[in-house]
């Protein structure tokens, strides 16, 4: 068994912190961002020191929990990393790449949460399959009550993560076949098990789990598109805009949706972020400014460089929609943004807790 002492950990400069979801065990497990001098900032699993020179993950039941630790040691990590001595362009540069780091990793989490919950909503009025009605091979029979509990929440559900036996956790995948029978249990492993929780959001859009997963979440964005775009109709959403606007307030952001406010008859549109190969993943400038010279229909944010330049926003469309139609010189909209949180997109797309 390993020993603490023996992983030399103890000397690394560790610069921040921040969960991740492991499906095979069911758990969020702590990652660390690790100073790697002139290097980038890399991630790896975060274990700690136990009993006697043990070594331990460091894992949580849910994503509250896990969060809540991660605000806490991160609060902890950039106060001891304020007093720290460097040069100050070294510095900054270095709080940029930890600014970086953790937003990519929330906005990513944020994003997938968002999808799931309307892959959910979409599907809130199926039929859900009575246990005893559902088809399965033979090998699979002692997975059905299982099986029909998640059914009943994901009716849409084409592979399913199933099993456990002498109390520890031995998972199996489940597919569905186009005779519409459940397979055999085939063994999951870890990246099986991360296709099954993938295709809680992909099969709720009619999409494969197995399919690419950057593609995948392409294309759900797409069809989310139409659905934000019901939300301006909305009272709440128009009294959330409305008192925006009274603030002026005229492009606000939210997992990757954008409401976008022209004047004149158009008002208030829904709007795509984008991001360039540059800005993909980089630190949002919030005090940044967005400058549209035409009518695409993609927002790219302001950003921040490594170097600490700082990058305006922009509007453009997209690869395959043709050149966007230009403004007019002296129509030129040059407008801050507000960034929401995922929380309120997340509600906007089922409860509205605005209201």
């Amino acid at each position: 068994m390993v020993k603490w002492s023996e992983l030399k950990r103890a000397s690394d400069t560790i610069l921040a912190v921040w969960p991740h979801y492991r499906p095979l065990f069911e758990r969020w497990f702590m990652q660390e961002l690790v100073d790697k001098d002139e290097l980038t900032p890399t991630w790896r699993e975060r274990y700690v020191p136990g009993d006697n020179d043990a070594v331990f993950s460091d894992h949580y039941p849910d994503r509250e929990a896990a969060v809540t630790a991660a605000d806490a040691l991160n609060a902890t990590l950039k106060q001891a990393f304020s007093t720290r001595a460097m040069d100050s362009v070294a510095k900054r540069s270095l709080e940029l790449k930890i600014d970086k780091a953790l937003q990519a990793k929330r906005r990513l989490q944020d994003e997938e949460a968002l999808m799931l919950a309307e892959a959910l909503r979409r599907h809130a009025g199926d039929e859900r399959p009575d246990a005893g009605s559902i088809k399965m091979a033979s090998e699979a029979e002692r997975y059905r009550q299982d099986l029909a509990e998640q059914l009943a929440i994901m009716p849409y559900l084409r592979v399913a993560k199933v099993g456990r036996s002498n109390n520890r956790w031995t998972h199996s995948l489940l597919y569905l076949g186009l005779d519409g029978v459940w397979s055999k249990p085939y063994h999951a492993g870890e990246k099986a098990a991360l296709t099954a929780e993938r295709a809680k959001i992909a099969n709720g859009f009619d999409l494969s789990a197995s399919t690419h997963w950057g593609k995948a979440k392409a294309r759900i964005r797409q069809i989310l598109l139409p659905r934000a775009n019901q939300l301006l109709q909305l009272a709440s959403v128009q009294r959330l805009l409305a008192e925006a606007l009274a603030r002026g307030e005229r492009v606000l952001v939210s997992n990757g949706i954008v409401f976008w406010y022209e004047d004149g008859v158009l008002g208030w549109q829904i709007k795509e972020t984008s991001a360039t190969r540059e800005s993909d993943g980089a630190t949002i400038w919030k005090e940044g400014t967005i400058l549209s010279t035409n009518h695409g229909r993609l927002v790219v944010l302001p950003y921040i460089k490594e170097n600490g330049e700082q990058v305006r926003g922009h509007t453009k469309n997209g690869p395959n929609d043709g050149r966007a139609l230009p403004r007019h010189h002296d129509h030129y909209v040059e407008i801050p943004f507000s960034l929401y949180d995922g929380d309120l997109m997340i509600g906007l797309f089922g409860e509205l807790p605005y209201e």
